[in-house]
């Protein structure tokens, strides 16, 4: 059980991390993906030392989702350890560290590669330190991985500053290991908190079919995950690879099968996380056949996994956690239901845009637009609430 929280002082935005860095990251979805949009078809000039697609990856990565995680983190832990949560001064002085980093990085051409990557990586580092700094005063070993995660998740980053100073040539690598340590932490968290969310909605109803519970089946599905991923980001081609991710593809899709999604159709804030963890399958099956045929392939399942698994889970997880942390009803009203609609439109037409050369064009913008939009209608349910006086919270702790 969390510790009790002192009596709320200062600006409610700063009474829980869940609610400035879930606000950053539904604000950088929609600017990062306009702006880098505009500058990659040249109508727009960013003052970066580096390409607009360079720009457009570590935003989105290390910008937009990196603050995702950090919500979702500084709201767990807690739960997990039973210590206060962060708040007040201390998440201030992080969300001012996220903030500089960004400016930093949208602004590299003046400032200097080299102390824009000093900058930039400070906040990730800030974020291992919080975490560990939690886990191991709460002697919560069992969640270890997920520290680990974050620790792997920095050092793709670091790789990534390393190649734009010249200092390393990654030829990818940071890159993949960006993605992987992403889906690596979904397979773990989303794991956990999928079936056990639809088992409690399941049984409140009556429902006789519940999900399966975490066994060995799980624990080697996440050793084929991680075992493919790794594969995948230190060999991109070649049939290991190809085996290893069409294993983890098959271990994840009965995974999936046995939390019973089907069920929560009639609750579009269940639904979600279950097509948020299908699209884990669906990279995990693209990465085989890259793996075998590298054209196009590729692009393809990157997406599959950016825009699909992640970008799914993030408007998910966001809009539950903050339903049920500010003591609203955990069902989705038709603004987050036509969001969740909106994120699969763009994540299938951004893969199909991969594998579709003539309609390439059309399908990106539409996967945009798609994007754009649905990370709007979070703004508009959720926003007000971010910011708003703080109320009651809900019982869940997703």
């Amino acid at each position: 059980m969390t510790a009790r929280p002192s009596a709320p002082s200062g600006p409610a935005i700063l009474a829980a991390g869940f609610r400035p860095f879930f606000l950053l990251a539904g604000l950088s979805a929609i600017v990062n993906l306009a702006v880098s949009l505009l500058a990659i078809q040249g109508l727009l000039v960013l003052t970066i030392d580096g390409s607009a697609f360079q720009w457009h990856f570590h935003e989105m990565m290390f910008g937009t989702i990196a603050a995702a995680i950090t919500g979702f983190l500084l709201t767990a832990v807690p739960n997990w350890t039973g210590r206060l949560p962060l708040k007040g001064g201390p998440l201030l002085a992080l969300v001012a560290l996220w903030l500089a980093g960004r400016g930093v990085m949208a602004a590299s051409l003046w400032v200097g590669t080299g102390l824009a990557a000093l900058i930039d990586l400070g906040f990730l580092l800030a974020l291992f330190l919080v975490v560990l700094r939690e886990i191991l005063a709460g002697r919560n070993w069992r969640n270890l991985p997920i520290l680990l995660a974050v620790l792997v998740f920095g050092l793709a980053n670091l790789l990534f500053h390393l190649q734009a100073t010249g200092a390393l040539e990654t030829a990818g690598l940071h890159q993949r290991l960006a993605v992987s340590a992403v889906i690596g932490l979904m397979t773990l968290i989303g794991g956990r908190i999928t079936p056990s969310f639809t088992r409690n909605w399941l049984v409140k109803r009556g429902g006789a079919s519940l999900p399966a519970g975490f066994g060995a089946f799980d624990k080697v599905t996440i050793l084929c995950s991680l075992a493919a991923l790794l594969a995948w980001t230190l060999l991109p081609e070649g049939p290991v690879t190809a085996a290893a991710a069409g294993l983890a593809a098959l271990m994840n899709a009965l995974r999936l099968a046995r939390w019973r999604g089907h069920l929560t159709i009639g609750e579009p804030l269940l639904f979600v996380l279950h097509a948020g963890y299908a699209w884990i399958v669906i990279g995990f099956a693209l990465t085989s056949l890259a793996a075998l045929w590298p054209d196009g392939w590729p692009v393809a399942a990157v997406h599959a996994f950016t825009v699909g698994a992640v970008g799914t889970m993030m408007l998910a997880v966001m809009s539950r956690a903050t339903l049920g942390h500010t003591g609203g009803a955990l069902t989705a009203g038709a603004g987050l239901s036509i969001g969740f609609i909106l994120i699969t439109l763009a994540a299938a037409s951004r893969v199909a845009a991969a594998l579709l050369p003539a309609l390439y064009g059309p399908l990106v913008h539409l996967s945009a637009g798609a994007w754009i939009a649905a990370f709007a209608c979070f703004l508009i349910v959720c926003g007000p609430t971010l910011v708003g006086p703080l109320r009651r919270p809900g019982a869940d702790d997703g």
